[in-house]
């Protein structure tokens, strides 16, 4: 079945994850279009931040290598708004699906909270379009910043980034997109696969969110007129089948995520009386 194929990130329109997942989308016969940050916006969560030029959003062509006739635009925006004004008609007609990714770094734990590229996925699922949030486990605690709100985002340092296997988690992700359609529309799914070749890849697992992500930021120092941060491991070990501990042994992890849920076990009873 050919969707409308939104297809976004928070690590820039220039980013190789981005032209993976739309290589693979385009070669899957899928109807796409590449809208993204002009600039990384990583950690912005499901933010709605802009810059505008006289009233007007700023958006650019820009092309992308290897994918000719697909429409594709820098936009003076958060991945978060990216999705929203594509899910009513900035971007031609609105998507079926929203593919955020692929992230350079994995999403995975509790810090996906954090994380823009998850953000955009449930900006987008909450406004009725199905989404999914791809990420590549990529990264050490050494190459975080502090802006990736411990979802590891940053320009990798130890390997180039045209060597890493983003075919591998595009595939993936392209492989679940049939999984998507079956629950809710509110519903997401985070996929995180590992850097391997896909012949390497030991299987796709649902993992559950870990309680904490791959590195969790502390104030290293405080100042006058500063703070200064740091990031570290966490001190306790993974939990065995969650989405960390998952991408450890090999596998590709996909978890399903809803961004904002109504909770029954707080006791609010009792207002009528007041």
């Amino acid at each position: 079945m050919t969707l409308r194929v939104l297809i976004t990130n928070d690590d820039g329109i220039g980013a190789p994850g981005i032209q993976a997942l739309a290589r693979a989308a385009v070669a899957r016969g899928h109807d796409v279009v590449v809208a993204a940050p002009l600039e990384e916006a990583s950690g912005t969560s499901a933010a709605m931040s802009a810059v505008e030029q006289d009233g007007q959003v700023v958006v650019h062509q820009h092309p992308l290598p290897e994918l000719d006739g697909v429409p594709a635009y820098g936009v003076g925006g958060s991945p978060g708004f990216i999705a929203l004004i594509a899910v009513h008609g900035a971007f031609g007609p609105p998507p079926q699906v929203v593919l955020s990714g692929i992230n350079r770094g994995a999403n995975a734990g509790r810090a996906v909270l954090h994380s823009g590229t998850v953000g955009a996925a449930f900006t987008a699922a909450a406004n009725g379009c199905r989404a999914m949030a791809v990420s590549l486990d990529v990264l050490s605690v050494g190459e975080a910043t502090a802006v990736s709100g411990g979802a590891a985002v940053a320009a990798a340092a130890l390997v180039r980034d045209a060597d890493r296997h983003w075919a591998t988690a595009a595939r993936v992700a392209l492989d679940l997109l049939p999984r998507l359609h079956t629950g809710p529309v509110e519903s997401v799914l985070n996929v995180n696969a590992p850097d391997l070749p896909f012949d390497l890849l030991r299987g796709v697992r649902r993992g559950s969110l870990a309680t904490f992500g791959q590195v969790q930021m502390t104030v290293a120092e405080s100042g006058h007129g500063f703070v200064r941060t740091s990031l570290e491991e966490p001190g306790e070990a993974v939990q065995p089948g969650t989405d960390l501990a998952l991408l450890a042994e090999g596998y590709a992890s996909v978890t399903a995520i809803r961004a904002v849920t109504e909770v029954a076990d707080v006791d609010l009873a009792g207002f009528d009386d007041w």
